[in-house]
Parts: C-alpha cells; sequence; structure tokens
C-alpha cells in the first residue's frame, strides 16, 4: 500500500506499514511478530490491557479504546506495537491482553481455515462458534479495513461507477493491479460473483493507489482505510454481492478480564466509527503525521465518547 509518488507519499510508505494491499489480504498479515509480556489479566483488580499490532491503525484504534475506558473510570495498561495476530491472539486467549482491535473475516480465517462465510453476519456467528472459550467479539463496527477494488474519481464519473458490477460493462477494457498473488487468488471469484473479464491483471504490489491514479492501471486493489485513497482522490466501488469477505473492525476480548462497563464503553465506540472516519482519522495519522494519542481523543471528544 505504500507509494513512491510525492514527498506526502514518501513519508507515508515510511510511515504505513499500516496493511498491505493483499488479495484477499488480512491487515495483520504486515505485523511481524514480537514478543509480548505475559501473565493474565487482572480482573479481580479491574485493570484492563489494551493490546495492538505494530502498524499505525491498530495503534490508533487501541488508544481509542483505551482512553475511552479510562474516561468510565476504568484503570488501564497500554501495551502497544505488540507484533502480527499470532502473537496478540495467544495472548489474549491467556490473559495477558484484555482487549484487542481486530478484523471480522481475518479472525475467522485465523481461527477456522476452512471457513467461505463473506457478510458481516454469517462471519460474526462463525466466530462466535470458533473463538477459544476464554474470547468473545463484542459488536463490530461499521468501519472495515477491506479489500476492494478502487478506481479514480475522474473513471468512476466518466464510466458511472459506483459498485464492483459496474465494472461488467467496461471490465474487458480495463487494466486491473494488485499483489503478485491477486489474480491467482481472485479472478476466479470475481468471474463466479460478478461475472468480471479483464482485459490484462498487472502486478503492482505496494504502488497500486498510485497506479491507478497515473493510469498504467484502470482499477486496483486497495485496502479501504489506506490514506492514499484520500491523497488520490480515489474512489474505492462497493461490494454488493460481498466478493471480499467482511472485515469488520470489532473489539477481542478475554472474557475474564472485563466487565459490563467495558463491553458496553467499547460497543459504544464502534455504534461510532465507520470506514469514512477512519479513513480521516488515518490521513491525520499517517500523512499529517499527528500523535495517535492526540487523534483518538479528538475522534473520541467529537463523538461524546469523552
Amino acid at each position: 500500500m505504500k507509494r513512491l509518488f510525492s514527498t506526502a507519499a514518501v513519508i507515508l510508505s515510511a510511515a504505513l506499514t499500516l496493511t498491505a494491499c493483499g488479495g484477499g489480504g488480512d491487515p495483520l498479515t504486515s505485523a511481524s511478530a514480537s514478543p509480548a509480556g505475559s501473565g493474565s489479566a487482572s480482573a479481580a483488580g479491574g485493570k484492563v490491557v489494551v493490546g495492538s499490532a505494530n502498524f499505525p491503525e491498530n495503534v490508533l484504534l487501541a488508544e481509542i479504546y483505551a482512553q475511552a475506558l479510562e474516561a468510565k473510570g476504568v484503570q488501564v495498561e497500554k501495551k502497544l506495537n505488540i507484533g502480527s495476530r499470532e502473537v496478540l491472539f495467544d495472548q489474549a486467549k491467556s490473559g495477558g491482553l484484555t482487549v484487542l482491535p481486530e478484523y471480522i473475516g481475518s479472525l475467522l480465517a485465523f481461527v477456522d481455515k476452512t471457513t467461505t462465510v463473506k457478510t458481516k453476519d454469517d462471519v460474526v456467528a462463525g466466530l462466535k462458534e470458533k473463538l477459544p472459550a476464554e474470547l468473545e467479539v463484542l459488536d463490530p463496527a461499521a468501519a472495515e479495513d477491506n479489500n476492494s477494488l478502487t478506481v479514480t474519481k475522474a473513471t468512476a464519473t466518466k464510466d458511472g461507477l459506483t459498485t464492483i458490477e459496474d465494472l461488467v460493462k467496461v471490465a474487458k477494457g480495463y487494466t486491473i493491479g494488485g499483489p503478485p498473488e491477486f489474480q491467482s487468488r481472485q479472478e476466479k471469484n470475481f468471474k463466479d460473483t460478478y461475472g468480471l473479464e479483464f482485459k490484462e491483471w498487472k502486478k503492482t504490489g505496494d504502488a497500486t493507489a498510485d497506479a491507478i491514479k497515473d493510469g498504467t492501471v484502470q482499477v486496483g486493489n486497495v485496502f479501504t482505510t489506506d490514506p492514499k485513497i484520500v491523497l488520490n482522490d480515489l474512489v474505492s466501488l462497493k461490494d454488493t454481492k460481498n466478493a471480499f469477505a467482511a472485515d469488520n473492525i470489532v473489539p477481542l476480548v478475554n472474557k475474564a478480564g472485563v466487565n459490563d462497563t467495558v463491553k458496553t464503553t467499547l460497543n459504544a465506540v464502534s455504534a461510532k466509527l465507520d470506514t469514512a472516519g477512519l479513513l480521516a482519522l488515518m490521513k491525520r495519522v499517517a500523512i499529517d503525521k499527528d500523535d495517535a494519542s492526540t487523534v483518538a481523543k479528538d475522534w473520541l471528544t467529537q463523538n461524546s465518547l469523552l
């Protein structure tokens, strides 16, 4: 997802291990593993340990969770920039971490390698069935950090594109870009789901958003919270038939470490968080270089959660 097209993009590239534009990708796969704290959460003492993966979006979400909980009088310890899901998940299961920002579709694929469900409701139902007894997900937000097919605003206007289904009328004249594995993972999926056939597939990798902007490709695979969508004036087409599994952001919690106050507070955060809002927050963090804790506080204040 990182690009090298302008000064702002260079800054973004250096800062963003945010997400990697994956062919059916996973926001946490770009986070490298590093040791997390051990031990169990002190539920009896009321302390909640909020953790995060080591990329800016996940850190920001953890800051939002932590500050919202502190505003309700909850004792919070933050353990941010820990590492990948493999590390985080085990720590949450053991109680070393109490609360984590997660992504429903990617989390379900992690705990159930055979899953084929795609809608938000089905994914959440799958998580309730497949998560270990120690863990549960709370209410998912409307916000998603999901795969998308994205075009320039000019292309969307010229060809009347608002949904992926709209591509059917123009796809055979379009070149599509994405990471190296994108075609092998998604070509059949797009044909089966939408009847899409593209003129050419290009391996644009981390440069996909810029390849869309400069016309190297007409459509490409970009994560929906990539700030380059704003920076490059791009439009992500609506996935009305769920070609990509839902990846709504959700608090993952250790059941023994949370009480009703924690759950209610985190659900209130999820109720206010949408993709457009998160995209704007990530522009501040990744491009404007604002501190994540300040951005989190501003958002919570604006949404009457502090």
